[in-house]
């Protein structure tokens, strides 16, 4: 590695440490200020346990205070597809708030807290506290953006680009919360990670072989539930690339 790159590698370290260090601070600050300005119910939720279900009445918004879940959206005819996977610091329930009942299904995938806040307390709330409305606002902001890039995400990229933005989207989840991300545990199964990245559960399965071979992951458990990644900044830059044709074979 020369001078230069070596000198810009160290430059793009360095924003990232500080975007994360940002992240998590901002994370840190809005659960404190929700905390302080609205009665929170918390609850702990195990893997499997239903947080709401479509068609519950909208009466609460909820924020995902530890451990994640899924959001899950069925259609009448039965079809399911999962539409978002939340970490610390996430709100759920937003689409309940125009018709008065939830659409999704909201579903814990491990062991963690989440903070029910009725969302009549929390505009009464908002209106004597115009920060609390501010911070409201940027969160329903940051679903509608996170939601235009996992679209973008589903039509524009491959099959292994696909599995290899999810990958490093979980990694970065993790590290912009505090936690390891250098090895992750898939709380989902392959079926279920196909689902949400429009992908059959054998693509999947080919998807992450072939990562493995390119050593962008490696696994470190026989049910390949455990899933190491070396370089997280390798990942984004095979993503970068795929519009550029590069496949892995």
């Amino acid at each position: 590695m020369n001078t230069v790159t070596s000198t810009a590698t160290a430059r793009h370290d360095l924003i990232e440490a500080q975007e994360t260090r940002r992240e998590r601070q901002r994370i840190t600050d809005m659960l404190a200020l929700v905390a302080e300005r609205v009665p929170v119910q918390r609850r702990v939720v195990h893997a499997g346990d239903a947080i709401y279900r479509s068609g519950d009445a909208f009466t609460h918004l909820y924020l995902q205070n530890t451990g994640c879940c899924k959001v899950v959206n069925s259609a009448a005819d039965g079809r399911a597809q999962m539409v978002g996977l939340l970490f610390r610091g996430d709100w759920l329930g937003f689409d309940g708030i125009a018709g008065g009942r939830f659409r999704c299904d909201a579903v814990a995938l491990d062991t963690g807290e989440v903070w029910a806040l009725r969302y009549d307390a929390l505009v009464a709330a908002c209106a004597e506290h115009p920060p609390l409305m501010a911070l409201l606002h940027a969160e329903m902001s940051r679903v509608i953006g996170r939601d235009r890039d996992a679209l973008m995400a589903l039509t524009t990229l491959s099959a292994d680009a696909r599995v290899a933005e999810f990958l490093r989207l979980v990694a970065h989840a993790l590290d912009s919360r505090g936690l390891r991300n250098d090895q992750i545990t898939l709380r989902m199964t392959r079926a279920e990670i196909g689902n949400y990245l429009g992908l059959t559960l054998e693509s999947v399965s080919r998807a992450l072989s072939r990562l493995a071979r390119a050593q962008l992951i490696g696994f470190a458990d026989g049910a390949r539930r455990e899933i190491r990644i070396p370089d997280v900044s390798a990942l984004a830059d095979f993503v970068g690339h795929d519009g550029a044709g590069v496949a892995l074979q």
